[in-house]
């Protein structure tokens, strides 16, 4: 291996963890909607305890080490959600420390959007996350079907902007609108 070469390049562990966190999310959120029969959030457990969780973490890691605050932030604080909230998952709470737990979490997705760099992809995924937190809360706390659902769906777009952002970034394709034919594009996370 170069010397010159760090083990952990900012460009490829941003992409990597926006991708990790994007499938978690897509994963997590159509569990919640109930639209394919038989899979439920539950289901989402192992892939948000190793790709969300311990993955995310360890990629939050390298990206202090690259010298990248807000995404080492994004991910190991994501990645401290996602393994707790796996944990948790077959645990008998109750329903006011579960939607405690996701007001807190929605509290660091909040500041998240506000640090991201503007835009869709940046802003955009981060603000959905906290509305879908918020709303997953707020549902848990009433014991709302309809509005775990309706988390579930807005956890489902963030996630596929995410992803779509991160493969844009790794495919060199825009990601904002309006650019695209001046050949510009926005990184993505």
């Amino acid at each position: 291996m170069d010397n010159g070469v760090s083990a952990g390049s900012t460009a490829s562990t941003s992409t990597l963890g926006n991708i990790a966190l994007g499938l978690t999310l897509l994963a997590f959120g159509i569990g919640h909607t109930g639209i394919i029969g038989g899979v439920s959030a539950a289901d989402a457990v192992s892939l948000a305890t190793y790709v969300g969780g311990f993955g995310l973490f360890v990629l939050g890691l390298l990206e202090f080490r690259g010298g990248n605050g807000f995404n080492g932030t994004a991910f190991a604080g994501l990645g401290a959600f996602w393994f707790t909230w796996a944990a948790g998952a077959d645990t008998k709470v109750s329903a006011h420390a579960a939607g405690l737990f996701l007001i807190l979490f929605a509290l660091l997705a909040l500041t998240l959007t506000t640090g991201a760099a503007s835009g869709l992809f940046g802003q955009g995924a981060y603000a959905l996350l906290t509305l879908s937190l918020l709303l997953l809360a707020t549902g848990t706390l009433a014991d709302s079907g309809g509005l775990a659902k309706a988390a579930g769906w807005v956890a489902a777009v963030s996630g596929l902007l995410t992803w779509y952002g991160a493969t844009a970034a790794l495919a060199h394709w825009p990601t904002a609108f309006g650019k695209a034919s001046r050949g510009s594009a926005v990184a993505a996370g």
